[in-house]
C-alpha cells in the first residue's frame, strides 16, 4: 500500500511541477508582532511601581511607636514648623480640600488608605486634608496621631473644628514637593 502511496506522490509532483517559483506582485507588509505582551508587562511594572510606592509609603507607619502627645485637643507641629498653624487648624483657616472616612477599615486598611491620602495631597498639590477616624472603639482615634507624626509629608495637624468633624475627625497640613 505504501508502494502505491508514493507512485501516486511521485505523479502528483511531476504534474504541478514549476521551473519558476510564483512570487506575489504586490507588497505585503513586514508581519506584525503581538504588543500584547509589551502592554502586559508595562502594566506589571506600573502595579510593580505603585506596590513599591505604597509598600515605601507604609514603612512610614509603626504600631509600636508612640508619641508624646499633649492633653486636651490632638494637635501636632513638625520641628521647624510655626506654632500658628496649630492655632488656624484649630480655628478652621486650612478647609480641607479631600477628606478620608475610616470608618469600618481595619488597622491595616487605614494605614494604607492614609499612606494613599498623603501621596495623593502631594501628587496633587493639596495643602490640607482631613481623616475623619469616628468614635467607635477608639482603635483608630487613637493610632492615626501616632502614624501621622511618622510621615514626613506631615507639616501639622490638630482636631478638627466642628463643622469638619469636630473630635471625631483631624486636619492634616500637608509638606508639598518643590514648595
Amino acid at each position: 500500500m505504501n508502494k502505491d502511496f508514493d507512485d501516486d506522490f511521485a505523479l502528483f509532483r511531476e504534474q504541478v511541477k514549476v521551473d519558476r517559483r510564483i512570487r506575489s506582485e504586490t507588497h505585503q507588509p513586514e508581519r506584525r508582532r503581538s504588543n500584547t505582551f509589551m502592554r502586559e508587562a508595562q502594566h506589571f511594572d506600573k502595579r510593580q511601581r505603585a506596590a513599591a510606592k505604597q509598600q515605601h509609603a507604609e514603612f512610614f507607619f509603626s504600631d509600636t511607636f508612640r508619641a508624646h502627645l499633649p492633653e486636651g485637643a490632638v494637635r501636632y507641629c513638625a520641628e521647624g514648623e510655626s506654632t500658628h498653624v496649630l492655632k488656624q487648624l484649630r480655628r478652621g483657616d486650612y478647609p480641607p480640600e479631600i477628606m478620608l472616612d475610616l470608618h469600618g477599615m481595619t488597622q491595616a486598611m487605614a494605614k494604607r488608605e492614609i499612606a494613599a491620602l498623603l501621596h495623593t495631597c502631594q501628587r496633587e498639590q493639596l495643602a490640607c486634608c482631613s481623616i475623619m477616624s469616628g468614635h467607635g472603639k477608639g482603635i483608630l482615634k487613637e493610632n492615626l496621631p501616632h502614624w501621622l507624626i511618622q510621615h514626613p509629608a506631615v507639616r501639622a495637624f490638630h482636631q478638627a473644628p466642628k463643622e469638619y468633624g469636630g473630635a471625631a475627625a483631624l486636619l492634616v497640613l500637608i509638606q508639598l514637593r518643590g514648595l
